[in-house]
């Protein structure tokens, strides 16, 4: 059965951010790419929906948690600048059909290690804002993965 990993939408720059990194929101389009998100994995019947503690992340994930009446629950394991390994157990021990919302620096490193464990990796990579990695695991481990691009958006990719 498949997991779903997203990359955080797109959130304001962290230059232009005063406060503490982990409350940085949103940015409008990165709302309009939670939206857009939450429309297509609602129709997957997503079991738990898991975020890093991170503001965006969580962002990311809450118009899906609205669309599904679920909460998105925190774990530590999918904070930016973690430890890969407990990342992975995390992933082993989530059920199946689980959307798990972290960033930028921890997803490709997950991908790259069940890679070099095995995983087939059935597209080119996308590690982009709102793109989603579908992870295919069996009881044998993880077996194949293909990401998705982030949604296409009716504003200009110019906006933030």
């Amino acid at each position: 059965m498949a997991l779903y990993v997203v990359r955080h939408a797109k959130a304001g720059r962290r230059t232009e951010w005063d406060g503490p990194d982990t409350l940085r929101p949103l940015s409008d389009k990165g709302w309009e790419q939670a939206t857009a998100l939450a429309q297509t994995l609602q129709t997957l019947s997503p079991s738990k929906l898991i975020s890093s503690p991170a503001t965006r992340c969580m962002q990311t994930l809450d118009p899906l948690a609205k669309a599904i009446n679920q909460e998105v629950r925190v774990d530590e394991r999918l904070q930016e600048g973690g430890d890969i390994a407990e990342m992975i157990e995390l992933f082993e021990d989530v059920p199946d059909l689980s959307v798990m919302s972290s960033h930028g620096d921890m997803i490709p490193e997950l991908i790259r290690l069940l890679e070099r464990r095995g995983m087939e990796i059935g597209s080119k990579p996308d590690w982009r804002k709102a793109s989603v990695w579908v992870i295919q695991r069996t009881k044998r481990g993880f077996e194949s993965a293909i990401a998705w691009a982030p949604p296409l958006l009716a504003t200009s990719e110019l906006t933030n």
